[in-house]
């Protein structure tokens, strides 16, 4: 199991959250999302492709890209 960590911008409320985890939750092979609003940023435990996490937070409206 891995685990990816994402920055997240865009995000600026409760609501926001929420849509970015049911969002990243929604991939095939996501076991566990946490995402933290403060510092913009998404941890997520599983085996799916970068690629589709980003493109699941880029479909809610927000940027993604892999946190280094």
């Amino acid at each position: 199991m891995n685990n990816i960590e994402l920055n997240v911008q865009g995000m600026s409320c409760g609501h926001c959250k929420i849509s970015v985890e049911k969002a990243l939750k929604s991939v095939s092979g996501v076991e566990k999302v946490e995402v933290f609003l403060q510092d913009g940023r998404a941890i997520v435990e599983g085996k799916a492709p970068v690629d589709k996490l980003i493109e699941a937070v880029q479909e809610e409206g927000y940027s993604a890209s892999l946190r280094r």
